[in-house]
């Protein structure tokens, strides 16, 4: 079953930049290794961790090429393909190439803060021209609106290749209202570190990780071992690692998670602009959390 590909430890691959803000192939090279050594599920590859809206259309076609190359088939790939116009969505889903690609993941339009009628035909636009499955994303903080779960719970049920939602609202009772009343092969992926233990317990799927970038094995561990319904063994993991969660977020997505994989050698700690590094107080707690995880930095 497709759905199967997306089960376990997805990672919200970041875009490395050279220190003139190109984008520095080889530290990418680097971490996709470092990601398929440590036994990763899946990609996603421009999403919003990879800093999508600052990459020219060339270079969006320049990571995508590379991955592909790169992975060659050893894991699924699933591209970020979304906005807020619906119609040039819908166009580029017509016309580009997807082949290597497994599913596309499809973010909630923002800005213009649709209704839930304006979501439903959005997602309907898009079933209807995708060439591969799509998976929802549902992140209100980002979009300034919420898709509710009886849209997500509509459109699970009308359109077959929607097989999946990463829900990032926060809210632990809409997510399982979500899983209690979904069609038996839709899944929910957690879209957020923190509660993916949590939300596993109560039926998720896996998730669509940030620290995974620099944890994959051992967050990975984590994941399957909360599938396996493992729950001691994996709730012990899943604490090594809550100190870290708040820490990657707090000045923002990925600049976090850049400055964990700069200590950590594989990247350096360079974003684009409007996004900047985090302050050099949440720079040192990462840096003694990581040690006290026994990381060399």
């Amino acid at each position: 079953m497709t759905q199967t590909k997306f089960t376990g430890l997805g990672i919200a691959l970041i875009t490395p930049f050279n220190e003139d803000e190109s984008i520095d192939f080889d530290a990418l090279g680097n971490l996709l290794d470092y990601q398929l050594q440590n036994g990763i599920d899946y990609l996603v590859v421009l999403g919003t961790t990879a800093e999508t809206p600052t990459l020219s259309e060339e270079e969006k076609k320049s990571v995508i090429q590379f991955v592909l190359n790169k992975v060659n088939g050893k894991v699924p790939i699933v591209l970020g393909c979304g906005g807020n116009n619906t119609r040039g969505v819908v166009e580029r889903l017509k016309n580009d190439d997807f082949t290597g690609i497994d599913a596309i993941l499809s973010v909630v339009p923002y800005y213009n803060k649709p209704s839930q009628e304006g979501i439903y035909q959005h997602f309907k636009a898009i079933s209807e021209a995708s060439k591969v499955p799509v998976i929802l994303y549902n992140i209100p903080g980002r979009t300034g609106v919420n898709m509710l779960p009886d849209t997500t719970i509509r459109l699970a049920r009308e359109f077959k290749n929607i097989i999946a939602i990463k829900e990032a609202c926060g809210n632990m009772d809409q997510i399982n209202d979500i899983i209690k009343r979904k069609p038996k092969d839709f899944m929910v992926i957690s879209g957020d570190d923190g509660i993916t233990y949590p939300l596993i317990t109560m039926g998720a799927q896996g998730v669509i990780s940030v620290i995974g970038n620099a944890f994959p094995k051992e967050f990975g561990r984590m994941v399957r071992l909360s599938l396996q319904g493992d729950y001691e063994s994996a709730r012990v993991i899943h604490q090594k690692f809550t100190d870290l969660f708040d820490l990657l977020f707090v000045d923002g997505n990925p600049a976090g998670a850049k400055c964990m994989l700069s200590l950590m050698g594989y990247i350096q700690n360079k974003l684009r602009l409007p996004l900047v590094p985090t302050r050099m107080v949440t720079y040192e707690k990462i840096r003694e959390v990581l040690k006290g995880l026994n990381v060399k930095c």
